[in-house]
């Protein structure tokens, strides 16, 4: 059986998008299942969308996710170069051949004939296909006419009877009339090949058995196979993927402000949890499973249960599957992550591994960390209304009771080294009182953070803040609950 080989081909314009991500995805699960090979391919062609620095991104959200090619740019390989500015001497020897074959032909048409028929084509409201004058002209004056230094382009030359199709692992067998295809160009008149023709070549040369991309490439791929039958080629395996959609109508695209992978991960998402998700938009495991490695991944994946139906992104789910992760981690996993979040919000003497310790469980995105503890530092002002929770039936008398008592009981604790004792403390009021645990807790825990949502409980708050700040808040919340009592 031959090897399994795919390529990622992303051209360095920008930031890594999350459908350009999940296609890379796709093509190295497609390689590692068959135990293949994996090619990163720089397609840089258009020189004039290529952005500074874009390669280093492709890069490094390749590495943080875990997709390590096989060949590629920077590691080299057997098939190289892997960059297509590198390769322009072989697509003019390959364009040239085609010629020779009858695929394509010499094309000395100006700018302004080609948008001449064009317009004309608008003006009747019909479909544009250049009919190009220049495939009438024979080889022998053609190659004059260069000589003479002529500028030309390289135009794919079509019959324009029957047709062509091809069978794709998600659409099935697509099958086109040839009188729709468009010839068009292979080779600029700067030497530089179009997408079109680049990645034909590329992939041949490079061994290429499985193309993984989007479905919008479904009408280009007869022209492909019909340059690829002209060399007379094998035909590689097709893998059309339906598009990550932002809802039921816009795709979801950089220009339209959605979110890249790398704003995924400046606002707190997990290169792992991302990966993880963006597999299963337009794929489904035969489980209901949901949380995968990478390793899990290669072992169950499998082309045939790539859907047609475009895939919506919900960010709430992937919010939800970004906290799994972030509790399926160790403490001290979690800790070095959410050290970063706590510069610049706690500066004030607390024991930050207990910090992240009640965070944990809580924290779904690393970004809401700083809101989530803004009350260390400095307890906030607050409603007094807050004492007031109509489900535990507390009033201000309760909650005051409940306060005075705390304070008292703390207080008199002398040891604060463990959260145990807080915690045994807290637990004895609310039998000595005959209230209920929540009627005690949740104004102890207000007076503490001064905020209705904390990731922690009153005891560990209480232990985080030590005893002489945990007792100089209840004061105050005594303090403001008094007054209220006392205007009621």
């Amino acid at each position: 059986m031959k090897k399994i080989r795919t390529r990622f081909a992303p051209s360095p314009t920008g930031y890594m998008h999350i459908g350009n991500l999940r296609t890379a995805l796709f093509e190295y699960l497609i390689a590692k299942h068959e135990n293949g090979d994996f090619l990163l391919r720089i397609e840089d062609t258009d020189q004039e969308r290529k952005v500074e620095g874009a390669v280093d991104i492709i890069y490094e959200t390749m590495r943080e996710v875990g997709l390590h090619h096989d060949e590629g740019p920077d590691i080299g390989g057997d098939f190289g170069p892997y960059v297509q500015s590198e390769r322009l001497p072989m697509y003019k020897e390959y364009a040239d051949r085609l010629v020779e074959l009858g695929g394509a032909h010499y094309c000395f048409c100006s700018e302004e004939a080609v948008e001449k028929q064009r317009k004309e084509c608008e003006l009747i409201n019909k479909a544009f296909k250049y009919d190009d004058p220049c495939k009438h002209i024979s080889l022998e004056e053609a190659r004059k006419r260069i000589e003479s230094g002529e500028p030309y382009v390289v135009r794919q030359t079509i019959r324009h009877d029957g047709a062509t199709y091809f069978d794709d692992e998600v659409y099935g067998r697509i099958e086109v009339d040839n009188d729709i295809l468009d010839e068009s160009v292979l080779l600029k008149s700067d030497g530089y090949p179009t997408y079109n023709f680049a990645n034909i070549i590329d992939d041949h040369t490079m061994g290429i058995t499985h193309v993984v991309r989007g479905n919008e490439y479904l009408s280009s791929t007869p022209k492909y196979n019909l340059v690829y039958q002209a060399y007379g080629w094998d035909i590689p395996t097709y893998v059309h993927v339906p598009p990550v959609m932002k809802d039921d109508h816009q795709k979801l695209s950089k220009r339209n402000g959605d979110a890249s992978f790398q704003d995924l991960v400046k606002k707190g998402y997990l290169p792992q949890a991302i990966l993880n998700y963006i597999a299963l938009l337009g794929w489904a495991p035969e489980s209901e499973q949901e949380i995968y490695t990478l390793q899990e991944l290669i072992e169950i994946f499998d082309i045939k249960r790539i859907s047609k139906s475009p895939a919506i992104f919900d960010i709430n789910k992937l919010t939800w599957m970004n906290g799994m992760y972030l509790r399926a981690m160790s403490l001290d996993e979690f800790h070095e992550l959410a050290l970063p979040y706590y510069d610049g919000v706690i500066q004030s003497d607390v024991d930050l591994k207990a910090v992240s310790k009640i965070l944990q469980q809580r924290v779904e995105v690393l970004t809401q960390i700083p809101e989530m503890i803004d009350f260390i530092d400095a307890l906030p002002e607050y409603d007094i209304e807050m004492y007031i929770h109509k489900k535990m039936k507390t009033t201000y008398e309760i909650a005051l009771k409940a306060l005075q008592a705390s304070e008292k009981a703390l207080a008199d604790l002398n040891d604060w080294s463990s959260e145990e004792s807080v915690h045994e403390v807290l637990l004895a009021l609310p039998a000595q009182l005959e209230m209920k645990n929540g009627q005690v807790l949740w104004p102890v825990r207000t007076a503490l953070s001064g905020k209705q949502f904390t990731p922690g409980g009153a005891i560990e708050i209480a232990h985080i803040l030590g005893k002489d700040e945990a007792l100089r808040r209840i004061a105050v919340g005594i303090q403001k609950l008094e007054a209220a009592v006392h205007e009621s």
